[in-house]
């Protein structure tokens, strides 16, 4: 029988994945009931559920997941039935220079959550019945691959290389032992690199556009030939959907795109594609006048390849196929679609990155790859 959720709370709903899966829920579930809770930190922006503010069954809560009296007044105010967890600090170069804030989010947070959920979901007299804590996790708990090995499934042993890493395998432990120890009906999903609208600057595919509209260096981290798999994010946020509806409780499903790109490629690619769209087009050159395409040049003449950053994994590939063969899932978007949608987003809601990149994070990203980080 399928599980149906009825009034979901929806953690980091105003981060990059976060957003995209309130606007995907609304969009297919108009039924339902989303509460988002969300402290705002450098990468969670309200203005990403600027189109959604408003709406009846929709309420955004400004607010630290590690607040345990602020969440279980939620769950049981708004009666929450499901739990969708995206809050986290997850850029794994601000875990290597302040490690703290991760293990403070990650994996508090994590346990305030389940906690508060055991409390309303399984101790309370008046508790709904059923429910999930759904948990959103990365392929980078598993650690790194070798050119030649296969792809990450759920059974491989958890080896993360970065505190970013670490905090999140350790999330991952404590949703398990809530459901082995307590009975908590919990899921946990381990994605690959997502990318698409919202995402913050500070990652590479925004970062790259970003950096070649305004004729800024496109920094690469050592010889550039780090492969990840590449996943569109509303591509993720079906397969989240396919695991809280009909995905076995304490199960855990990787999901992934079957799109390993090399981190040079992608930034080669992402170079041709503005290249064409600035050839003969006056009215881009007009909006972008410091891009390279402006004086005849190309995006690739950025390049700049910079001290490769510590403990940098060379490799991540998901093996999606528990959650093929048993839920129906597969990705809608080939990569050359997706990375179209992504950059036509970006050049049609330029104001909303600027806004992002006027603030603090455009010190930090130069401070930071000035020093090679």
């Amino acid at each position: 029988m399928l599980y149906q959720p009825e009034k979901i709370l929806v953690t980091g709903g105003a981060g990059f994945i976060g957003a995209n899966f309130v606007h995907f829920w609304l969009q297919n579930y108009p039924e339902s009931r989303v509460v988002v809770l969300d402290a705002l930190t450098y990468a969670g922006n309200r203005a990403n559920l600027l189109s959604v503010e408003g709406q009846e069954n929709f309420r955004f809560v400004h607010g630290d997941i590690r607040d345990y009296d602020l969440v279980l007044s939620l769950l049981r105010d708004e009666q929450i039935d499901t739990l969708v967890h995206f809050a986290a600090e997850s850029h794994v170069d601000r875990s290597i220079h302040g490690p703290d804030e991760f293990i403070d989010t990650n994996v508090i947070g994590t346990h305030v959550l389940l906690k508060a959920a055991k409390a309303v979901w399984l101790e309370d007299p008046l508790a709904p019945r059923p429910h999930r804590f759904h948990h959103v996790s990365t392929d980078e708990v598993y650690g790194t691959l070798q050119p030649n090995e296969q792809p990450f499934t759920e059974t491989n042993q958890y080896a993360p290389n970065s505190p970013y890493a670490a905090s999140k395998a350790s999330s991952d432990h404590l949703v398990r032992a809530y459901h082995e120890t307590y009975g908590l009906q919990v899921t946990t999903s381990n994605c690959s690199n997502n990318y698409g609208p919202y995402q913050f600057p500070e990652k590479l595919i925004p970062l790259i556009i970003g950096n070649i509209l305004d004729g800024r260096p496109l920094p690469i981290y050592g010889d550039g030939l780090q492969i990840r798999d590449w996943l569109y994010v509303d591509d993720h946020n079906r397969g989240i959907d396919l695991v809280i509806r009909q995905g076995k409780v304490g199960e855990t499903y990787n999901i992934g795109g079957n799109n390993e790109w090399t981190n040079i490629a992608i930034v080669k690619l992402i170079c041709n594609l503005l290249d064409e769209k600035f050839a003969g087009n006056e009215a881009m050159k007009k909006r972008f006048p410091q891009a390279p395409q402006v004086s005849g040049g190309k995006g690739e003449g950025l390049i700049t390849h910079v001290k490769d950053r510590l403990g940098h994994d060379r490799r991540y590939a998901i093996n999606a196929a528990k959650i093929t063969t048993e839920l129906g899932y597969s990705p809608m978007e080939s990569f050359e679609t997706g990375i179209r949608k992504t950059l036509d987003w970006y050049l049609d809601n330029e104001g909303w990155w600027r806004a992002v990149m006027d603030g603090s994070y455009r010190q930090w990203v130069e401070l930071n790859y000035s020093q090679g980080h």
